[in-house]
């Protein structure tokens, strides 16, 4: 792809409210939280999350020294901020095509209800495989194209779009379904092995949400998790870079800094004021302690 991909950004919408609190997806949130705690180690060094947001499920990872939230949303970071502090926590606004990191200085990242908003897939998943270091983990979860219910309304001819090809669907402006063949393509090309592949949220319907309890929900959805039968709508994979884990991560974690720079220029970064400027002398504002990478300064 030639063009500059398109960026899908929140902004400063009401994303949190409209979409989560009391939107009668407690289920949903549920299921992904028991997925991810069986996939996170029991203590790390610093991780990277993708598409953080509002920080929704950022409380799932108090046991990594530095959590590395990015998100092209400065409003959703700033409120994640306000959430958790900046101890132990740095907050970058930036377009995930570009990340403003030094190569290897994560031991794990992750990209939950994020990677369906990208049109080049093999892009931001080049960008996250550099930042991870050796023996780094990934944990990765799609939209299924090739789910039941795709798969009942392609029978019966409701369907606009075939769940089988491999090719990813874009059902609504910068929002894709993904073939789990294509994805899995995708993330063996750049040296993962799949260690495991977990279908999610088997009762995404609001007949039974609203019927049943969600823990109950939650229990059954568990259940069919151990099938390995992906044709969940939701699919998450734990995945892991070879190599040996590196005896000592890059740069100090109280030092945010050493593990950024330039996303343009890729040279280092110095503190001036509320700027980040860059060796060669790119500037980048600092906005309520969120480091904005998205646009440099004038």
């Amino acid at each position: 792809m030639s063009e500059k991909p398109r960026i899908c950004d929140y902004g400063d919408s009401t994303y949190r409210q409209d979409f989560w609190e009391g939107q009668g997806r407690a289920y949903e949130d549920a299921v992904e939280r028991r997925v991810l705690k069986g996939m996170l180690p029991t203590r790390g060094r610093r991780l990277l999350e993708i598409g953080a947001g509002f920080g929704r499920i950022t409380n799932e990872y108090e046991m990594f020294e530095q959590v590395v939230l990015l998100d092209y949303s400065l409003e959703q970071l700033q409120f994640a901020r306000a959430t958790f502090g900046d101890e132990g926590y740095v907050y970058i606004a930036a377009d995930a095509y570009r990340m403003p990191f030094r190569p290897g200085v994560f031991d794990l990242a992750t990209m939950i209800r994020v990677i369906h908003h990208f049109e080049n897939v093999p892009a931001v998943l080049g960008q996250i495989r550099s930042v991870l270091a050796d023996n780094g983990k990934f944990i990765l979860e799609y939209a299924n194209k090739r789910n039941l219910k795709s798969m009942l309304r392609h029978l019966f001819g409701f369907n606009q779009w075939n769940p089988y090809t491999l090719d990813p669907v874009e059902f609504v402006e910068l929002n894709y379904n993904f073939h789990p063949d294509y994805i899995y393509d995708q993330v063996t090309r750049l040296g993962f092995d799949v260690l495991r592949a977990v279908p999610v949220s088997w009762f995404r319907l609001g007949l039974l949400k609203r019927a049943l309890p969600t823990q109950f929900l939650a229990a059954l959805d568990g259940a069919l998790q151990r099938s390995g039968c992906n044709l969940s709508p939701s699919v998450f994979l734990e995945l892991q870079l070879p190599g040996l884990a590196p005896s000592d991560m890059i740069a100090d974690i109280e030092d945010a800094l050493a593990i950024l720079r330039c996303p343009i220029s890729g040279a280092a970064l110095s503190r001036d004021g509320h700027a980040l400027v860059s060796e060669s002398g790119i500037r980048w504002a600092v906005r309520d302690g969120v480091y904005d990478f998205r646009q440099p300064l004038a």
